[in-house]
């Protein structure tokens, strides 16, 4: 019996100091962390409902502003049950129901569900008005991300601190996971590339919460006349960047699961030439192609779908490429279909558009592609930026 229990002891203690150095885990602690729900600062209503009380709210959000811990309730049907006076909405590319097309027009208009005021940020008024913050008493940021330079709801964000900072209107995010959140890559945005689709000097994989972005334009003074925003962050609960994120509401129309949003970062260069993304499939950014049989063995046709893709490119013609569906979730950026797609073309510099520079944020991507350079000497080129990039970043981390 006493040799059972020696036994019993010895097999307790080895499988125990197993655990503690699993690859998932250092100590058991973190190990159980990992196994918790994951709670987007929205649904961390201890941390923030009690401030709202007796306050003029303004939101920014669309469909993925939701608390998963309340059945999915949009936060502005949640808030106004709760009786918190919201005054007005603002919204950002795609709309409040994020079913308009890439680019289309988003109109002001009234919520039919809510009765409250719809102000587009997006088109010609990308930047909240004096008149429009007239009266609020707080502006609360909830849109989901996906962690990428030229993803435009961080422009929304940037736009809307600047004018809360110039109108003296506090703002809270509410923080969300970044799906991409686990790397950094891809070429910094160089000065004088800045435009809606790049508003910072950050990589296109930036590995920052939205949290975390928005303390880094207000401690490195990118704002206008480098203003500061009076701003408060409520962090999510439950995750590290490392952890994989699977999103509960698709973040714009063509974004629709998680393989097309770890592939967008390889994908979204093509958007400044005329190869095909799957824009008019059920399938957009995991596949591509163009209407020629030499770009590959795999077809689709792409047609006009309604809150997806009204007029997609090469519209009802048979495009020929590469299906991408059964990449893994853990895919990384890589310049391998872009440059692929370029030698197969052979059209040289008329392979890019005009907006191609715009998304990369420099033009030294191109120039490298049109000078032949591999994939591992195109990457050499960022690198240093990519290390400042990291160290510059790291007083702004929150997980």
């Amino acid at each position: 019996m006493k040799q059972m229990k020696i036994a019993f002891l010895l097999t307790f203690l080895l499988q125990s100091l197993a655990f503690c150095q699993s690859p998932q885990s250092k100590t058991g602690l973190a190990f159980q962390k990992e196994t918790l729900q994951i709670l987007p600062a929205a649904d961390r209503l201890e941390e923030y409902l009690e401030q709202l009380q007796g306050k003029k709210i303004g939101l920014v959000v669309n469909q993925t502003s939701i608390l998963s811990t309340k059945n999915n309730i949009h936060l502005v049907d949640f808030l106004m049950m709760e009786g918190i006076d919201v005054v007005k909405v603002f919204v950002p590319e795609h709309g409040f129901r994020g079913d308009a097309d890439a680019g289309e027009a988003v109109n002001n208009e009234i919520d039919s569900r809510s009765g409250l005021p719809i102000v587009s940020l997006y088109g010609n008024n990308k930047k909240p008005s004096p008149e429009s913050l007239q009266g609020l008493d707080l502006i609360i940021y909830d849109l989901q991300d996906v962690g990428l330079r030229f993803y435009t709801y961080i422009s929304t964000m940037h736009y809307v601190m600047e004018s809360a900072a110039e109108n003296k209107v506090p703002m809270l995010i509410l923080d969300r996971p970044n799906p991409n959140g686990d790397y950094i890559d891809g070429p910094v945005l160089k000065k004088g590339f800045e435009s809606f689709v790049g508003m910072h000097p950050i990589p296109v994989v930036h590995g920052l919460t939205v949290g975390e972005l928005a303390q880094m334009i207000n401690g490195e003074g990118w704002l206008r006349n480098k203003v500061k925003t009076e701003l408060e962050i409520i962090k999510v609960e439950n995750w590290s960047r490392e952890m994989a994120y699977s999103l509960p509401v698709k973040p714009s129309p063509n974004l629709p699961n998680d393989l097309s949003i770890r592939l967008y970062p390889s994908l979204c260069f093509f958007e400044g030439t005329d190869i095909s993304v799957g824009r008019g499939t059920y399938f957009p950014f995991q596949v591509y192609g163009f209407p020629d049989a030499k770009y590959g063995e795999f077809s689709f046709k792409p047609v006009s779908i309604e809150g997806m893709s009204k007029n997609p490119p090469h519209q009802n013609q048979l495009c020929f490429g590469r299906d991408l569906r059964n990449e893994p979730l853990t895919h990384r950026f890589t310049l391998e279909y872009l440059l692929e797609a370029y030698q197969t073309s052979g059209k040289k510099e008329k392979f890019f558009n005009n907006f191609f520079d715009k998304l990369a944020g420099t033009d030294q991507l191109r120039k490298d592609i049109l000078a032949g350079k591999t994939e591992p000497e195109i990457r050499a080129t960022w690198q240093a930026d990519l290390e400042k990039f990291k160290e510059q970043s790291k007083a702004y981390l929150l997980y």
